[in-house]
């Protein structure tokens, strides 16, 4: 019996090893089908590289490409002339022979530091006391006091071609890109050497802006010169301000066209022309104006800015002729302080020449390399002149409503009222031009943008 038995265990023993070897081949084979069919369905899932044409259905959720996303985003403000007149002039200076001009700004400073760009009209020079006194108009010699105000206001661009340029000559030129370099404050328009740069290339939050100013010229009978004002330029200014001459438009063009293209290969993601051109007191653009903006635009301008008839002209939406391209332009940005008073303005007595706007526009930076402008707005501006002392002051007010004058800023009287008629008189220039750029853009409609936190 125990040697049947050892023999009946022995068979027993041999088929359980018989089925473990088979249930271990069964394991591996399975495990080697499950791996090879994990692989081809990744492989199957994987973007193909060589496809010309892949499709949702062959990729994977965690491969498929993200939309473009925004990687950087600018917001420049622009506002219009400076211009120290006379009565500006004296009423800055102090008892101890300087200049302050803080009072300027201080409703304003806080609209220029919260924008990424912050960018005026200097349409001054800084001659020093080797051109004479300080002077106004008809020649502006303004103390260099006036660049230390604009830096500590918030004001980081300031453009210097204009028709007062060459006020206080060759010397006066050199010296007022010589005085912003010294400051720290960066500007476009002239140069102190004919080496510098016409333009600038700004990296603004890593959007690079493109800028350059131009000027009109006046007519000039000397051969090889330029004139500004009807002063006759040295033959070395030549290289050393930005211009146009409307008798030789086609100089311009070619000269704008060479300027975008340097500015481009300088890694600009997006243009911006700020023209100094017009008719003073003219509410509207003259032809000129419109014909230079639509050439502007077929050459690809994105903004452009423009400086100069000291009023508030209106702003539309330009579309090239190949229908490749649309600019926003504002014709005119109005002042932004002078003593260019209602009372004493009989070539335009209705008060525009107190008005001016904080322009913005905005652009935006995608992932995929691409620029757009993303918004434009603006806040209407109101200067006051009020008894300060002995003499008169100089302040710009932001108006976001109607009524900020006096609920904002504390204004009675006759300034509540102006400041009021002044905001209705923007409105009514601006708003509509404004609106269809914003629709054109698919921006926020409104006609005044806050502050940034």
């Amino acid at each position: 019996m125990s040697q049947k038995r050892t023999k009946r265990q022995e068979a027993i023993r041999r088929r359980n090893i018989f089925l473990s070897v088979c249930a271990v081949a069964i394991a591996v084979a399975v495990a080697v089908l499950v791996f090879s069919i994990s692989a081809i369905s990744k492989s199957f899932n994987s973007p193909n590289k060589n496809s010309d044409n892949p499709t949702s259905s062959n990729i994977s959720s965690e491969a498929k490409p993200k939309e473009p996303y925004i990687v950087g985003s600018a917001t420049v403000v622009n506002t219009g002339d400076i211009l120290i007149h006379s009565t500006v002039l004296d009423g800055a200076k102090t008892e101890d022979g300087n200049y302050d001009f803080s009072s300027f700004f201080k409703s304003t400073k806080k609209y220029f530091k919260a924008a990424d760009l912050s960018v005026i009209n200097l349409e001054v020079t800084f001659g020093g006391t080797e051109s004479g006194k300080f002077s106004g108009y008809p020649v502006f010699n303004s103390p260099d006091s006036l660049a230390d105000t604009i830096k500590e206001a918030g004001l980081n661009l300031v453009l210097t071609s204009n028709n007062h340029s060459y006020d206080t000559g060759l010397f006066g030129l050199k010296r007022t890109a010589e005085v912003l370099k010294n400051k720290g404050i960066a500007f476009t328009g002239t140069k102190q050497t004919p080496d510098d740069p016409a333009y600038i290339v700004k990296n603004v939050n890593g959007v690079k802006l493109g800028i350059v100013n131009y000027t009109y010229e006046t007519a000039c009978s000397t051969a090889g010169r330029k004139a500004l004002n009807g002063r006759i330029m040295a033959a070395e200014a030549n290289n050393l301000i930005n211009t146009f001459s409307y008798d030789k438009i086609g100089n311009f063009y070619t000269e704008a066209e060479n300027v975008i293209k340097a500015m481009k290969n300088d890694g600009a993601d997006a243009i911006v022309f700020y023209m100094h051109w017009g008719n003073e007191y003219q509410l509207g653009p003259n032809t000129w104006q419109k014909t230079i903006a639509q050439k502007l635009c077929n050459l690809g301008v994105d903004v452009i800015v423009g400086g100069h008839p000291h009023v508030l002209q209106p702003m539309e939406i330009i579309h090239s002729e190949d229908s490749q391209n649309s600019t926003v332009c504002i014709y005119s940005t109005g002042n932004a302080v002078s003593n260019q008073r209602q009372e004493l303005m009989d070539s335009c007595p209705s008060g525009h020449t107190e008005d001016g706007v904080l322009f913005y526009y905005t652009f935006d930076k995608y992932s995929n390399g691409t620029t757009v402008l993303s918004s434009v707005d603006l806040v209407p501006i109101w200067v006051d002149k009020y008894k300060g002392g002995a003499q008169y002051q100089y302040q710009m007010y932001p108006l976001e409503n109607a009524k900020d004058g006096a609920n904002k800023f504390g204004l009675t009287g006759s300034a509540a009222t102006k400041s009021e008629k002044s905001y209705n008189r923007t409105k009514a220039l601006m708003e509509e031009g404004l609106i269809k750029c914003q629709k054109h853009l698919g921006a926020q409609e409104r006609f005044a943008v806050p502050t940034k936190k």
